[in-house]
């Protein structure tokens, strides 16, 4: 196979125009160009007044390959294309009786359930939250009838919190080894459009994904696997530093000696049971601000000019960073073209929000969050678990500006910009439900927080035109931007540094963030732990 990049075509190409293009690019007679296919199609928004392009990186099948190679040997962009396939590492034997024990049903354990599933080692998953259709219900009592159901919300439930999000698949992870690719073909073959495969920012949109994820559980138990929903871990037996097995809240032990931990950034009492247990954790940085509301129209003139609105390109999105005075950085985070704001709590008495999208994205406002690194020497010291406190004070305090009925706070951006407390929404109308009180935000975060975003606005505004209009919106608070604690492994066996046999992993460990990079990170995961059973098979103590 034979790899193109950098083909430009008008944004308007009809599908038939990519074969003669290929031709001429490679000077080649129509019959010595077998077979094509898209790796990935990006648009060239650069000169957006005058001309937007795709480009494609094209994977191709010629006749002799090797003189057409050996022809443009000094062309960078005509190169042999990689092997994306995957390949399992293993096949469990039928004389196993050990199975993996799998803590979490989010991106990062459905991937590494449904490849040990794959491997033939029947994977035990323990999720504390329910299975998607009831979660989809429990999620909208707290949207609709301010109910919330703490084992079963964004945060808990199947298909973790990524299920309730704009559904992004990309990611700037490095993967040698194109786990990502296995990824999107197993979302594929579960019913998620083909364009995933391709496209350069692709999402499925909450939704659709919602089918995906069932219809990958009942691959998992197809083929010998089992998933228990509303069961959560209580605590960890840890014998002589080997992990042995868990109890789940109904008394209940299950026995294994391989146990990954796929626990999402919201699972603070696990969080605590691990710490009591010697699991060795340490603090990370995360980042906390507000979630802002645009008119998506707006942005849409604002990214792509007079293309704005076309079939093609969809709803606009961006990417913004400030570097302000007092050292502090501000960025937009998990931008959501068309998408609406949520509420994000798992627990009574607190507000965090976050972004979500459907595969259309056509509802009438952008969001994104719009948040401040920070890091624990500076801002959270006194051990692993400080952080989790920090976010859990923030959203108490986010609750009661809200008027403690999981409403959430909220700021027009000029009035915030001018330390002016709101008292009336503009055109722009925000989307969070149960609904957002306006008022001052300027107690709602650290002082140097908010000292940061109100430089970072204006400076914003000159980037994209009119995000620092005055009636813009700003929902807070957000804080569970990723998890603020690392739970240590071995780079080498994925193993925990305190603990073998435990498997950190995904997004709650601190090793991903978002879909695409927690189903790359169980995918890491299964190969290890299906090494490991395997050497113990071979090799009994």
């Amino acid at each position: 196979m034979i790899r193109i990049t950098e083909l430009s075509l008008p944004l308007d190409h009809p599908p038939e125009a990519l074969r003669p293009a290929l031709l001429k690019r490679l000077n080649l007679p129509d019959a010595d160009l077998l077979d094509f296919t898209v790796f990935k199609r990006s648009y060239d928004a650069r000169k957006k007044n005058s001309v937007i392009t795709f480009v494609y990186i094209v994977d191709l099948e010629v006749r002799d390959e090797a003189t057409v190679l050996k022809r443009f040997a000094r062309d960078q962009h005509v190169r042999p294309a990689p092997d994306t396939n995957y390949y399992p590492v293993g096949e469990a034997p039928q004389t196993l009786t050990e199975r993996p024990l799998i803590v979490g049903f989010g991106p990062c354990g459905l991937f590494a359930a449904l490849l040990l599933a794959q491997m033939g080692f029947k994977p035990i998953v323990l999720e504390r939250g329910r299975d998607v259709r009831r979660r989809t219900k429990d999620t909208w009592g707290l949207w609709r009838k301010n109910t919330l159901t703490p084992e079963s919300n964004v945060q808990f439930g199947e298909g973790g919190a990524g299920l309730f999000s704009d559904g992004k698949l990309y990611s700037q992870i490095k993967d040698p080894k194109f786990y990502g690719r296995k990824v999107m073909h197993e979302f594929v073959r579960a019913g998620a459009p083909d364009e995933i495969l391709y496209v350069s920012k692709p999402h499925i949109g909450t939704f659709r994904l919602t089918g995906v994820v069932s219809r990958m559980r009942e691959e998992i138990i197809a083929l010998g696997g089992e998933v228990r929903f509303e069961s959560r871990v209580s605590d960890f037996l840890v014998e002589s530093g080997q992990v042995e097995g868990v109890v789940l809240d109904n008394g209940e032990t299950l026995r294994s000696r391989h146990i990954v931990l796929a626990l999402g950034h919201s699972s603070r009492d696990t969080f605590r049971v691990l710490h009591r247990r010697g699991v060795f954790m340490e603090p990370k940085p995360f980042a906390i601000g507000f979630r802002i509301e645009h008119p998506q129209s707006m942005i849409d003139r604002a990214r792509l000019g007079k293309y704005a609105g076309h079939p093609e390109l969809g709803a606009a999105d961006y990417k913004l960073v400030h570097h302000a005075k007092n050292g502090r950085s501000v960025y937009s985070f998990c931008m959501c073209p068309g998408g609406t704001v949520v509420a994000a709590t798992s627990e009574q008495g607190r507000v965090v929000t976050n972004g979500m999208s459907q595969y259309s994205r056509n509802e009438r406002n952008a969001n994104a969050g719009i948040v401040v690194g920070i890091n624990p020497e500076e801002d959270f010291p006194g051990g692993p678990l400080a952080g989790v406190e920090l976010q859990e004070k923030l959203e108490s305090l986010a609750y009661e500006l809200g008027g403690s009925d999981y409403c959430a706070p909220g700021q027009l951006v000029g009035d915030f910009v001018r330390n002016t407390a709101s008292t009336q929404f503009g055109e722009v109308e925000p989307s969070y439900k149960p609904g957002v009180k306006l008022g001052d935000l300027s107690s709602s975060l650290p002082d140097y927080a908010i000292e940061a975003i109100r430089e970072a606005l204006p400076a914003f505004g000159r980037q994209i035109h009119g995000f620092d209009r005055d009636d813009a919106v700003l929902t807070g608070v957000e804080t569970r931007t990723s998890s603020p604690l690392r739970i240590t492994r071995d780079t080498e066996t994925l193993q925990s540094l305190s603990v073998r046999g435990l498997y950190p992993a995904g997004e709650g460990a601190g090793y991903a963030g978002g879909i695409l990079s927690a189903g790359v990170d169980g995918i890491r995961i299964a190969e290890a732990v299906a090494k490991s059973m395997l050497d113990a098979h071979r090799n009994p103590v």
